[in-house]
């Protein structure tokens, strides 16, 4: 990050979802002491845009911001899954965590937990 080796792909549009290992264990233990079952996406309130992590990233951790590189580059560089993520990743819902588990979160945000993990 700070030598800029983690580029923006494409117009970064997207979506990653977030979570605080504070927030993932705390979901964890949650789900152990209810014994419950299932699939829960253990993530934070906010999905967001690469254009919009990534450079609230790289400020955070004191780096300059990201590069931008075409598609077509990343492709050569990333590979075609990397290239996704950067520009068709969809955000996910805690909603089922937090209804079934009683979940709270203690980072509700990356922006928080990107600031004050990185401060």
């Amino acid at each position: 990050m700070l030598k800029r080796q983690f580029p923006l792909v494409g117009g970064g549009t997207g979506y990653s979802s977030w979570v605080h290992l504070d927030d993932a264990a705390s979901a964890t233990v949650l789900a152990v002491e209810q014994k419950v079952r299932g699939v829960f996406n253990i993530v934070d309130d906010e999905p967001a845009p690469a254009g919009e992590w990534l450079p609230y990233l790289a400020h955070c951790a004191g780096a300059k911001p990201p590069l931008r590189v075409p598609k077509w580059l990343a492709r050569l560089l990333a590979g075609e899954v990397g290239v996704r993520m950067m520009t068709e990743g969809r955000g996910f819902s805690n909603g089922k965590a937090k209804r079934e588990l009683g979940w709270e979160l203690r980072y509700p945000s990356w922006r928080r937990g990107f600031r004050e993990s990185l401060a």
